[in-house]
Order: structure tokens, then sequence, then C-alpha cells
């Protein structure tokens, strides 16, 4: 074998390792997305009644409100001379300051003696993502008195910094370790720049993120049905992705279809019912044995009626495609199934609201990412 030939098989080989990889890697993250909801320690995703009866996944939890102290996020029409889309951006980015509590997150405030730009917290920036949860940066500008999200290579002049690590998300609650490590951190880089600090109790903190990771576990559920054909028959991806679009419903990166609102939120969404995600390339090639539609519960406003919608396109899209609508076990679902789902359903909307934070709202959001 000459070397020229060699060296194409060596780079045939790497191509074909590469590919592998990619589709690998990208399964493991829609996986990554979808998996949390159905882990086998929590109940499974249709619920049966009397062979009837479907279900809802439950996974992990989290309460929280606004922290009085916090000020008000400004109105998009303060932000005068902005272009829409920054407004729009502005906004989020101070709403993000404003969602932080002191139920939800371990903040620490940083006191300076003269006002300073966010790259005096250089300590800080570079280990952002030490901690398995997101890490938030808040500054207290001058002239509007206003906390607003802090970036590393921002100009800002700010006279107070709040650096909060977020207790609880769906990947479980932080750990102890990680509480104390965060704390060291930040009055690490306090005494660098002279900093006074404000402090929360370390157990106390912890307390609270069992306490949050509990509520999160009993409310983080999610609906699905199952769309599947007679007999053996595959349902064909290029047929699926066609009748998704009849209802609105778009092919995001994450490989599933979902239906968005104004604002680009899932209301809900549609997935292979074997996990694999859909991909562009592959619809018109792709077969498979069914598909779900998904409700995330604690993220979209108004759960009840979004599952009222969802059932809908449900419907629609069985005679579309000729599938049944039927539980795990392949059971057509009843309406007195269907109303076991609406309960459960009221009953996490109840409960969140208990706890002070709406399903769909920002907040809820955040915590159920």
């Amino acid at each position: 074998m000459s070397e020229l030939q060699a060296a194409l098989l060596a780079i045939g080989f790497g191509v074909i390792v590469a590919i592998y990889a990619y589709g690998w890697w990208q399964q493991r993250q829609y996986r990554r997305k979808f998996g949390a909801t159905f882990k086998s320690n929590h109940t499974d995703a249709l619920y049966q009644d009397g062979g009837t009866r479907p279900a809802m996944h439950t996974r992990q939890p989290v309460s929280a409100v606004e922290d009085d102290s916090v000020d008000a996020i400004p109105a998009a029409g303060k932000a005068a001379g902005l272009p829409g889309a920054e407004v729009a951006a502005a906004v989020l980015l101070n709403e993000s300051c404003a969602l932080l509590d002191g139920r939800s997150d371990f903040i620490i405030e940083l006191h300076l003696d003269e006002p300073s730009p966010p790259a005096v917290l250089d300590g800080l920036w570079q280990r952002k993502f030490d901690f398995g949860k997101p890490v938030q940066v808040c500054g207290l500008t001058l002239g509007t008195k206003k906390w607003e999200r802090a970036i590393a290579e921002g100009q800002t002049l700010y006279a107070r910094f709040r650096i909060a690590l977020q207790l609880v998300d769906r990947g479980g609650m932080v750990s102890a370790a990680k509480l104390a490590d965060f704390r060291d951190l930040v009055l690490g880089v306090a005494k660098h720049i002279k900093a006074d600090t404000t402090v929360p109790d370390l157990e106390e903190t912890y307390r609270r993120a069992v306490e949050l990771d509990a509520f999160c576990a009993e409310v983080d559920q999610v609906a699905g049905v199952n769309l599947v054909p007679h007999g053996e028959r595959s349902l064909l991806g290029g047929k699926i992705a066609q009748a998704a679009a009849l209802h609105g419903m778009t092919l995001e990166s994450d490989g599933a279809f979902h239906l968005l609102d104004v604002h680009g939120h899932s209301l809900f969404s549609l997935i292979n019912l074997d996990n694999q995600p859909f991909q562009h390339h592959t619809l018109e090639t792709f077969g498979t044995a069914g598909v779900t539609l998904l409700l995330d519960v604690p993220r979209v406003e108004n759960p009840g009626s979004q599952f009222d919608q969802m059932m809908k396109v449900a419907r629609e899209l069985a005679r579309e495609l000729q599938v049944n609508v039927v539980d795990d076990h392949r059971v057509v679902l009843s309406d007195k199934g269907l109303d076991l789902i609406r309960t459960r359903i009221a009953g996490v909307e109840v409960k969140m609201r208990e706890h002070e934070i709406a399903p769909g709202s920002a907040q809820a959001r955040r915590l159920f990412a």
C-alpha cells in the first residue's frame, strides 16, 4: 500500500469517527433535554386507570418569589433611544436580576468603596461555570439606581454587586460543598478589592435548597400522549413534519417540533416515540413507530388550557396521520383518563401559586430549566 493510499484511508476513517461522534453528541444532548422528565424513580408518563388512565411525568422542583429589596424592572419605555430588539434584550437582562430571591438563590452582596466596572470581579468571571448551577452577577447603577445584569467586559460603573448562585434546577440541588466553595470564592474576590459583604448563613441557605428541591420534585410534571399507527406501519418523518407544520409547529435545535408562543417559548412539543431526535436532513428517509406530544406543566401559562389545546392538536394529528391517541400501554385514551390528567395539572398549578410562582412565569422557566 502506498503512502498516499494509507493517508487517504486514515482520512476516511477519521471522517467516519467524526460523523459517529457528532451523532452520539447530538443524541446525548437530546436525551439530556428530554430524559430528565422520564426518570425511573418517578411516576410513568401516562397513568393507567382501569386500563385507560393516561399520565404525567414527575421530576424535580423549586419555589421562588421576588426579593422586596430588588428594584422593579424598568419599563421598556424608559430605555429611550434603543431600537426595539435592544430594548427587549435590556428588559430581559434587568428582569433576570429582579427574579433573584433569597429562597431560590444564594446571594452575596458586595459594597464597593468606589464605583467600579465588572472587570474588578476578575477571579469570579474565570470560575463562573464551576458550580454546576447558574451564577448571575447584578450591579447597582449609579445614575438610575437600578439593578442590572453585569457582564465581564462591560464598562458601566456600579456601586454594589449582587453575586447569586441558583440553588435548584432540573439537574437537582446545589451541594453543600459547592455552596461553601462559591462563598469562599466571592469572599476572596471581595477581600482583594476591599469590598464589604453581606453573606447569608450557609446552613440556612442549604436548608432552603433542600426544601425547594423537594417542592420542585412534587410539581415538576409533564403530561404526555402517544400517537401510534395501526399494526406495524411506520410513520414517515416527512409526513410528521408536514402535519406538525399545519399546526404551527417547527423543528427546533433540540430535535423536537415545538408550538411556540409570541415570545418564542414552547407551549408543547412533539418528539419521537423512541426519543431519537428529528433532524432536518433525515426527515424524508426517517421512519418511526410513533410520536409523543408533551406538555411541560410548570413552564407554560395556564397549563390546563394548554393541555386542552394539545389534545385538540393530538386528535387532529391522529386524523391526518391515521394513528391512535394512546397511553404508554398503547390503550386508547378515555375521557376519564384525560380528566384525571386535567385534575393533576390543576393540582400542580394550585401548589405553584401557593408558593408564589405562576406556571409559565419567568421565574418558573428559570427554575425548571
